[in-house]
């Protein structure tokens, strides 16, 4: 049975959970009529703003479509809406495994789709096969706009270019792609520039953007709410940190949050996050050191808390690595420590710069 959009959407609200990415069906779901048969297709009502107004709120875009791939594409750009699709699979394999295809590119979480189609096989297959995804069918496609997980509680900058980001590292991993050399030379070619800052007012509504999108690159899962946030900024308690990277390709917006509970003696991280964007770009390496080096000339010593919610091994391997161990464990909340004999310097080819 496909879960009606309402039913799915108030469970999902609850868990404050939110659609990254709506995987579109082309026949009788974008346009009206099957392209193969008709090449005169007509757009869907109203089908241009509604792409256009999730595009704004930061919600990417792809195509399932089983579908001739020149075809639909010449098809796409005579509309004019080519470039709103990223990753468009346009072929003949399951919508299923299209769909997993995509959330695989965009490296994001099946829980985080959204997937549209005319067809209850088509829907009831990809429920089937991951029943995390948001089915819809093609005839609820005038209220997705009105959806709860179709609007982000805020609509920050990084929102609004997040599609143009996300084309700027499609141009960056082909250029990796076709690169000859090591990791570490292909990244000097990148000229970044990392910076990493105490938040000001003005980033409060992106940090808590942040800490609701980000689940596989975070360290304990933790999600704060503005006012939250905004007290974490005040406190004489806490440090509230939130950093930047940019490249030669563009910006990748503000990608990173750390929230440290300072006491006198000792200095503890509650939340550790970056987008995944950035993974393989050592950010999490540099912000973890930066910490260590304020933790060691403050003279105090420095904890973090790492809680598993089954996506975030990564950062359970990125403490271990910058040299934390475990020292004590509740439930499912491990604490570890690092005793600060081991700071590694920033990479030579990142420019780095705090405030």
């Amino acid at each position: 049975m496909i879960i009606t959009p309402e039913q799915d959407i108030n469970s999902q609200q609850e868990d404050k959970k939110v659609i990254k990415c709506i995987v579109w069906d082309l026949d009788n779901t974008l346009w009206h009529g099957v392209l193969l048969e008709d090449e005169k297709v007509s757009l869907r009502k109203d089908i241009i703003n509604i792409i256009h107004t999730l595009d704004n709120r930061g919600i990417l875009q792809s195509i399932a479509s089983k579908n001739d791939y020149a075809a639909a594409i010449v098809k796409l750009e005579e509309y004019g809406l080519k470039e709103y699709f990223l990753y468009p699979q346009i072929n003949w394999n399951s919508k299923a495994s299209s769909v997993k295809e995509i959330a695989k590119l965009l490296n994001i979480g099946l829980d985080a789709i959204a997937f549209v189609d005319d067809q209850l096989f088509e829907l009831e297959e990809v429920k089937f096969s991951a029943s995390e995804i948001l089915c819809i069918n093609a005839d609820e496609i005038g209220n997705i706009l009105d959806m709860p997980v179709m609007n982000p509680r805020f609509l920050t900058e990084d929102s609004r270019i997040r599609r143009l980001m996300y084309l700027s590292d499609i141009y960056r991993q082909n250029a990796e792609k076709d690169f000859v050399g090591t990791t570490d030379e292909f990244l000097a070619t990148l000229n970044m520039n990392f910076t990493i800052s105490l938040a000001e007012e003005e980033d409060l509504q992106r940090a808590e953007e942040l800490t609701l999108r980000t689940n596989q690159l975070n360290t304990t899962g933790y999600t704060y709410s503005y006012n939250e946030l905004n007290h974490f900024r005040t406190s004489e308690n806490h440090k509230l940190l939130i950093a930047s990277l940019e490249d030669k390709y563009g910006s990748y917006g503000k990608i990173g949050l750390l929230l440290i509970e300072c006491q006198a003696d000792v200095w503890k991280i509650k939340l550790l996050l970056m987008s995944c964007r950035v993974m393989s770009r050592g950010v999490g390496t540099i912000m973890l050191n930066y910490v260590m080096s304020l933790a060691k000339s403050n003279n105090v010593r420095l904890l973090a808390e790492f809680v598993s919610n089954n996506r975030n091994r990564m950062m359970y391997i990125s403490y271990k690595f910058a040299g934390f161990k475990e020292i004590g464990k509740n439930d499912d909340l491990i604490v570890m420590e690092n005793d600060l004999t081991r700071i590694q310097p920033v990479p030579s080819y990142i420019k780095f710069q705090a405030s």
